[in-house]
């Protein structure tokens, strides 16, 4: 456990400081906000995927589940963020800077929109295979 927890600390670690600098000149205030809103966001997104990837599995006591949930949304939330928030942030320097025109910018949403929900898919099936097998180990131990 103190690993899981040594490893979300360092993608949130890099998350926050890649998304920093790519913010450039912008004041800080606006950073920090703009990382809080992204990681709020993330988490949402993360939830729902979570309850999607969670639907079917039978844990046999609730604690079990909530703390398995709890682990998967904390990790795949920093992990969502470092994947989106530092490209979002790279292009709304662009913007800032009328470095990327309408057209560009239109292009790089779908792109990015598009490789989101990929991710999100394979991360649903990664959430849902995890959990199925944090569970047979669980039975297995118990037995």
């Amino acid at each position: 456990m103190t690993f899981i927890i040594l490893i979300t600390i360092i993608i949130y670690l890099v998350m926050i400081i890649w998304t920093w600098k790519v913010l450039g000149e912008m004041v800080k205030p606006k950073k920090v906000l703009f990382i809080i809103i992204g990681i709020f966001i993330s988490y949402l997104i993360t939830l729902i995927i979570n309850s999607f990837a969670q639907s079917g599995i039978e844990f046999e006591k609730e604690a079990i589940a909530k703390e398995i949930k709890n682990i998967l949304v904390l990790v795949f939330t920093g992990l969502n963020a470092m994947i989106v928030l530092p490209f979002i942030a790279r292009t709304l320097e662009k913007v800032g800077s009328g470095d990327i025109e309408k057209n560009e910018l239109i292009r790089k949403i779908v792109i990015l929109i598009i490789i989101f929900i990929i991710c999100m898919v394979f991360e649903c099936n990664y959430m849902k295979n995890t959990q199925e097998g944090i569970l047979e180990i669980y039975q297995a131990i118990k037995k």
